[in-house]
């Protein structure tokens, strides 16, 4: 469609008193054109009259193709993909994805977002975020909850400035991870850590502690009731996913990264888990241990039981225990994911 034309300097502006020599010159050439196109005596008069017709449309269609193009070609509708191009973070796609909503706008009803028993995907476009209980200045997107089947929460918090978390309920432990901004996060003891994008921290179970945000930040929490041990205490963990080594994956062509200690205390790891595009998984998992998972950058296919799902930067996925699972890397860049995995726990 074209643009609405300007009224401006420097563009004609047709029938107005600023500039009737324009409009009526172009009227007079337009007529004389017409006219002796249509005395032309090859032609009978019925095809003369059409021909005089199309000529009008003619004209007139260029005039306006002129006009546009003086103004700025042709409309677009502003792309949430390009702006921003340089002042892109790490994880930029997880909170700019390329299937947001402004770009479904023509798609009524369209959502990639798939709800099974045994998996789900929840995409960008379906998120609906609220007010998070008990932090301030804070929007919350639920991701995965115990009402799918899962053990765990998992969801997407939005903090703006001056912000405040709130704690977990009781006996939860919590892991933060930063996809978006800087968080200032404080315990019992006075220590503060502040944690920029690609940093995480894991809270015990019980553990008074806050979050202040004096921007703008977005993260993702899991969080779930902690299958204690006796006498096998967690501690407070910060860092930095460039700061853990890359492990040995015998058999397996992905990079991998664990975030927590593997030590028996702990009853879930965090994965960062990097394939090249081209790359997939050798090993078509099915096995107890439950599965969330947030795509931080790339793209590709993901397999869950029976289903083939394209997915993206800003994805995330459930899974269940003993659902088939598999995934190939796509694209020309890099796939990364983060995985949340129970571990270190009798399934009795």
């Amino acid at each position: 469609m074209l643009c609405q034309p300007s009224l401006s300097s420097q563009s004609p502006n047709f029938g107005t008193a600023q500039s009737p020599n324009f409009s009526y010159s172009r009227r007079n050439t337009e007529q004389t054109s017409i006219t002796r196109f249509s005395r032309s005596p090859s032609l009978p008069p019925s095809r003369r009259l059409t021909m005089n017709h199309a000529l009008a449309i003619i004209f007139t269609t260029l005039s306006l193709l002129k006009m546009a193009v003086a103004e700025e070609e042709f409309c677009s509708v502003p792309s949430i993909v390009d702006s921003g191009s340089n002042s892109k973070h790490l994880y930029w796609k997880v909170t700019n994805p390329t299937l947001s909503p402004s770009h479904l706008q023509d798609l009524p009803g369209f959502t990639r977002s798939v709800y099974k028993q045994d998996h789900a995907l929840i995409t960008p476009e379906s998120h609906v975020f609220s007010p998070l209980p008990e932090w301030t200045m804070t929007l919350g997107a639920y991701l995965i909850t115990p009402a799918m089947g899962s053990h765990f929460v998992m969801y997407l918090a939005k903090m703006r400035e001056n912000s405040l978390s709130g704690l977990p309920p009781y006996d939860a432990e919590r892991f933060i991870f930063v996809v978006q901004g800087a968080v200032t996060l404080t315990n019992v003891s006075g220590i503060s850590h502040k944690l920029t994008v690609d940093s995480y921290a894991y809270l015990p179970p019980n553990v008074e502690h806050s979050l202040k945000c004096d921007g703008s930040a977005t993260l993702v929490v899991f969080e779930r009731r902690h299958a204690s041990l006796e006498n096998q205490p967690t501690e407070q963990i910060v860092g930095s996913t460039d700061q853990q080594p890359l492990l040995e994956t015998p058999g397996e062509v992905f990079q991998l990264r664990k975030l927590i200690p593997t030590s028996i205390p702990y009853d879930f790891n965090i994965h960062i888990m990097d394939f090249q595009p081209g790359e997939y998984l050798n090993v078509k998992e099915v096995h107890y241990n439950q599965h969330g998972l947030l795509l931080l950058e790339g793209q590709g296919i993901y397999r869950l039981g029976d289903s083939w799902y394209p997915v993206q930067a800003g994805d995330a996925i459930w899974m269940a225990p003993f659902v088939p699972q598999w995934y190939a890397a796509l694209g020309k860049s890099r796939s990364r994911y983060l995985l949340y995995k129970d571990v270190n726990r009798n399934p009795l």
